[in-house]
């Protein structure tokens, strides 16, 4: 009888586990989920309520919204800000502060970006489950819906995503919302026909290219994309699509200009040549700028070998390899083998290229930082390629590298939120 009795309940709980683990497929349900999970992440040394330490979004919001172009209002940190001319100036692109005049404008400046940014990983989270259903749907890969669930679980906590979501301030903001804006502009293509699929496509990626600038190249499957779904369409029609998809992209890298000439005097000065960086940067900076090949080996070395809990303390915050910290990550080798006749394949790592050379150009590994949280950039097409390489992959190792993924990123959130809160 004992036995009887607790087989029932152990059927009932796997039952319950089950239907839980693959509501997450869905996106209504993966973001209520998410947003709930990172929110109690939060409560380690903190709250989803609390303004992080540097905000500075919500300052060039205020400023935004008296007219300004410089802080109006100067934060406690000054750290990273440019400073010239007297004013102080942020040299990240402005869309994100545009996002946030609503939030800043209702709340005043100190709304707090951490439960923003909670809110805008939720909803990344669901725009993962949408474009793996969409593609589902569109015979771009063929997973079950346990599958998908657990991709979509994957995001959530086993990559740099756990890390950046619950966290807040400028750098966590501005990534969490360019991979909004990418995502948004996978799932358009994906899902839509018609000129309003090029123009919707479009006026994404000029949000996303005046949010974090090398994004524009996460544009070039989508484009390709559509522009294939689109072939049959004829020249002339195919030509007005286009149209309706670059002229935002343009007119957002003519205010992009416009915009450095009224802060610096020149039309290629983000204000990164004046702000206030990390005094072990400086010498790096004087000698080689913000970009140069000098970068390229640390870079690679941090976002693609390194195991940081094998480095000791002062190293470990520098980054970690993006498939030894998500190993169903590796399926991306799987899929380039099984698809590698597809073009659309070769578009997709293209595009992960191109979006990755500008971070491998860059002073800096991401520091502070749990794994490579740049990564983030090109996660969106990184995570469709390896939705079609574990189609073949047995369940037990999808689960185990599931749980490796997981574990991983639970404990660098963990240490990385003891060392710096």
């Amino acid at each position: 009888m004992k036995n009887r009795f607790d087989n029932h309940y152990t059927l009932q709980l796997n039952s319950f586990l089950n239907s839980f683990i693959v509501r997450w497929s869905e996106p209504r349900w993966a973001t209520l989920f998410s947003i709930i999970a990172y929110s109690l992440f939060t409560f380690f040394r903190g709250n989803p309520w609390k303004l992080s330490a540097n905000p500075y979004f919500n300052y060039l919001a205020d400023a935004f919204t008296h007219g300004q172009i410089f802080l109006r209002l100067i934060p406690p940190s000054l750290h990273d800000l440019s400073f010239f001319n007297g004013h102080y100036y942020l040299y990240w692109p402005p869309f994100p502060a545009i996002f946030l005049i609503p939030f800043v404008a209702l709340f005043g400046v100190h709304v707090s970006d951490v439960f923003i940014t909670i809110i805008i990983g939720g909803i990344n989270v669901g725009l993962v489950a949408a474009i793996l259903k969409a593609g589902d749907q569109a015979s771009l890969f063929h997973l079950s819906i346990l599958r998908r669930s657990l991709l979509v679980i994957f995001f959530s906590f086993g990559t740099v995503q756990l890390t950046l979501a619950p966290r807040g301030n400028v750098w966590s903001t501005a990534q969490q919302i360019g991979f909004m804006l990418v995502a948004l502009t996978y799932l358009v293509a994906i899902k839509y026909k018609g000129w309003y699929s090029f123009f919707l496509a479009g006026v994404l990626m000029a949000c996303a290219l005046a949010t974090r600038n090398h994004l524009i190249f996460a544009g070039l499957w989508p484009a390709w994309y559509l522009i294939r779904k689109h072939w049959s369409s004829g020249f002339r029609k195919m030509l007005g699509y286009g149209l309706w998809g670059l002229i935002p992209i343009a007119i957002s890298g003519i205010l992009l200009v416009y915009y450095n000439v009224a802060r610096f005097g020149n039309p290629l000065e983000f204000g990164i040549t004046f702000h206030n960086m990390a005094s072990i940067f400086r010498a790096d900076f004087t000698k080689f700028g913000a970009f140069s090949l000098h970068y390229v080996p640390i870079n690679l070395y941090y976002q693609y070998i390194s195991y940081p809990f094998l480095q000791n303390s002062s190293l470990f915050f520098q980054g970690g390899s993006l498939f030894l910290l998500s190993p169903i990550f590796f399926a991306v080798f799987s899929t380039i083998w099984l698809y590698r006749k597809d073009i659309s394949i070769w578009i997709l790592i293209i595009t992960i290229i191109l979006v990755n050379i500008p971070i491998l150009l860059l002073m800096g590994t991401g520091w502070v930082q749990f794994g490579p949280r740049y990564s983030l950039d090109f996660t969106v097409p990184l995570l469709i390629i390896t939705a079609m390489g574990i189609q073949g992959w047995n369940r037990n190792l999808l689960k185990a590298c599931l749980l490796i993924s997981i574990i991983h990123y639970m404990a660098g959130f963990l240490i990385l939120r003891i060392y710096f809160n």
